[in-house]
């Protein structure tokens, strides 16, 4: 009974009701599943359940046997490791680069606490951890690579023409130059150094998040790469695009008013309304994309000590 609960509550990451039953009844941390074998920490990967997982942190020096338990195949925590997660786990990321990018996290999680003899052993099969890895996740990450191809298509022809139409700007200034000095009409103008800073910013931010998105396109999509190099680059070219669509606009709003709203100020409001909502529009459409992609890059992650509370 108490063998069954303990693999139920791990596949469901109920880590309360593990913690519970190990503390009732001791030696059932040793149980293993029927026919393959599997330890409770194997089933606690192959589940994706880090919650349990991380109870590996609240153990004493019984850590380092569970680390090396192997099932009937020959496997060890670390080729539980490499293989994919369940459908339903990976549903709860969206877009296959960054659920390969959690697969990642989790394989060099576990890679972090397996004794380095054990880290490249081979199963009966004769495979490494890593190529077991690789096998399994041969799909998931050409999905991956092509679903950041397309996002950063996309976006280097979005940034591309905000380029070409700021440098325009930056040449052929609101108002025109003055034929006896070459100076812009509006220079003493307050709101040309507005056009002037926003032109610029929005230029600079456009061109980076152009570069940015060329680096990922000619990216040689590694494995690793997927972890931190693609997510950071992806998150800097997005956001960058975000600022040169908002200076973008913010230089816009300055040359209308420029041009046609010194004398009719009531100009401002349609103008400034107007302004907003591409803005608004990308806010809504990418931002989520961009807060998951700092989220699972830069956030605390879900691998931590859950408590002081020591663990068998």
């Amino acid at each position: 009974m108490a063998t069954s609960s303990i693999f139920a509550a791990t596949n469901s990451g109920n880590y309360e009701v593990v913690e519970m039953i190990v503390e009732a009844f001791p030696n059932v941390i040793y149980a293993v599943v029927p026919l393959s074998r599997q330890p409770i920490f194997h089933v606690a990967v192959l589940s994706r359940s880090e919650s349990v997982f991380n109870l590996i942190q609240q153990m004493s020096d019984h850590k380092y046997v569970h680390l090396d338990i192997e099932d009937d195949d020959g496997n060890n925590l670390l080729h539980a490791a490499g293989k994919l997660a369940p459908s339903h786990k990976l549903n709860e990321i969206s877009g296959a680069a960054l659920q390969m990018q959690r697969e990642m996290q989790w394989y060099k999680q576990v890679e972090k606490t397996m004794n380095p003899s054990s880290r490249k052993r081979e199963n009966k099969q004769g495979k490494s951890p890593n190529m077991v890895f690789t096998e399994e996740h041969k799909k998931l990450k050409e999905e991956g690579e092509k679903w950041i191809k397309d996002t950063s298509e996309s976006c280097t022809i979005a940034a591309a023409l905000i380029v070409t139409i700021m440098f325009a700007a930056a040449i052929t200034v609101p108002g025109g130059n003055e034929s006896d000095t070459g100076f812009p009409v509006f220079a003493r103008e307050k709101v040309f150094l507005v056009f002037a800073i926003s032109d610029a910013i929005s230029l600079f931010a456009s061109t980076t998040s152009l570069l940015m998105f060329l680096s990922i396109l000619t990216s040689r999509y590694a494995e690793e790469d997927f972890l931190s190099n693609l997510p950071k680059r992806l998150i800097i070219g997005l956001g960058t695009l975000f600022l040169s669509i908002t200076f973008m606009m913010v230089a816009f709003s300055a040359t209308l008013y420029l041009v046609f709203g010194r004398k009719n100020a009531w100009v401002l409001i349609p103008v400034a309304a107007l302004a907003c909502l591409p803005v608004t529009s990308f806010v809504f459409l990418q931002f989520p994309l961009l807060a998951d992609l700092i989220s699972s890059t830069f956030g605390p992650g879900i691998f931590r000590k859950q408590s002081n509370r020591p663990f068998y």
